[in-house]
């Protein structure tokens, strides 16, 4: 693809998942409020519907918290089983439309239809197309972000949710960023926030306002990041099928945590979420990584290899818990948490995912 040539990229997100398969496979869960998780002192919450968030309950947050937030939600058991088979319908549906298919997880991609097989002119209309499918053959339903780049077109995606689709054509991608609040850009946790608008940056416009060298000095090696995507730049490509060295995922806490109950259900919901992946491309691992990014942004982290291999979640679960227990007490706040799996074997090859902010 030359320079010129202007990238036609699609990130599809279904609507709460998990929590949209239990209410689709339950008549009797529609319409209320449906975390997919466990009740228990140290449950998280896998997925939470959108009758359960409107009182604030989310992915990663403890079950405890959860009912506190909701007394009247519902918890329903994870079936990955399910999840992994509804995520092979929807993926089948986009291999008609392009080759060029980048999994983040069971229940999101990016697409690149700049070329699509079904000769539609336009990235739009193949969006509203695959969207559509999805529904009739799933019963499900998926929001849509279409623009030129990956980074636009994930911001795009959550615009309209749920059920909804959203363009950012080429020449707007920078006005559109300036008008959103930092909050919404990948890579920008709840800390990083706080700490842009100490330094009097809110939104894009005023991210956009300060020098590389500035981002720089206050945000390191992320600053040239949050250079670029204030500007609406992303050079980065779909990349399918590429070789994964490891499978990770991580979240940002809303606010520092030392509570190591708090702690550990996130560390819990990020050792699933790896296994989820794992559960999709049939790959195993044999060492456990646990990262934890404190709040002066000090980063610790610990790893475990085992003999074989690390093969069912309970297993990868306890790895993780054991190993974030080894920096307690916490010396200051956890502001993030996260779960690598590595020294993979079988079925490793799938996209190169970005870690995950989140789940659900």
């Amino acid at each position: 693809m030359s320079e010129q040539t202007v990238r036609k990229i699609i990130h599809v997100d279904m609507d709460a998942f998990f929590a949209s398969v239990e209410q689709r496979d339950d008549p009797a869960l529609r319409g209320r409020p449906v975390a997919v998780g466990y009740a228990v002192k140290r449950g998280v919450v896998a997925a939470a519907s959108y009758e359960s968030r409107t009182f604030g309950v989310r992915s990663a947050m403890p079950s405890s918290t959860a009912t506190r937030k909701c007394p009247t939600l519902i918890f329903v058991p994870p079936r990955f089983e399910v999840y992994k088979a509804v995520s092979r319908q929807i993926h089948a549906i986009f291999a008609d439309y392009t080759p060029l298919v980048e999994p983040l997880s069971l229940d999101e991609a990016y697409l690149d239809v700049t070329t699509n097989l079904r000769g539609l002119p336009t990235a739009s209309q193949t969006a509203a197309e695959i969207r559509r499918r999805i529904l009739e053959e799933t019963g499900l339903s998926a929001s849509a972000g279409v623009s030129y780049n990956k980074f636009l077109a994930k911001l795009a995606s959550d615009q309209n949710k749920p059920d909804g689709q959203f363009v950012v054509p080429p020449g707007r991608g920078e006005s559109f960023v300036e008008t959103l609040p930092v909050t919404r850009f990948y890579g920008v946790g709840p800390v990083t926030a706080a700490k842009m608008r100490a330094l009097g940056i809110e939104n894009g416009a005023d991210l956009k306002a300060q020098s590389l060298d500035f981002l720089q000095h206050h945000f390191g090696s992320s600053g040239g990041w949050y250079h670029d995507i204030s500007r609406g730049l992303d050079h980065r490509p779909v990349r399918p099928d590429r070789e994964r060295k490891s499978a990770g995922s991580e979240t940002t806490f809303q606010e520092d945590l030392t509570d190591p109950a708090k702690i550990e259900a996130g560390v819990t919901a990020m050792a699933a979420d790896v296994w989820a992946w794992c559960e999709q491309t049939g790959s195993r691992g044999r060492t456990a990584t646990v990262k934890v990014k404190w709040a002066d942004f000090q980063q610790t982290t610990r790893s475990r290899s085992v003999s074989g291999r690390i093969d069912s979640p309970d297993i990868l679960d306890a790895i993780a818990l054991d190993l974030v227990r080894s920096v307690y007490p916490p010396r200051m706040g956890v502001r993030l948490v996260g779960v690598t799996l590595s020294n993979l074997e079988a079925g490793a090859l799938c996209a190169a995912a970005e870690p995950r902010l989140a789940l659900g």
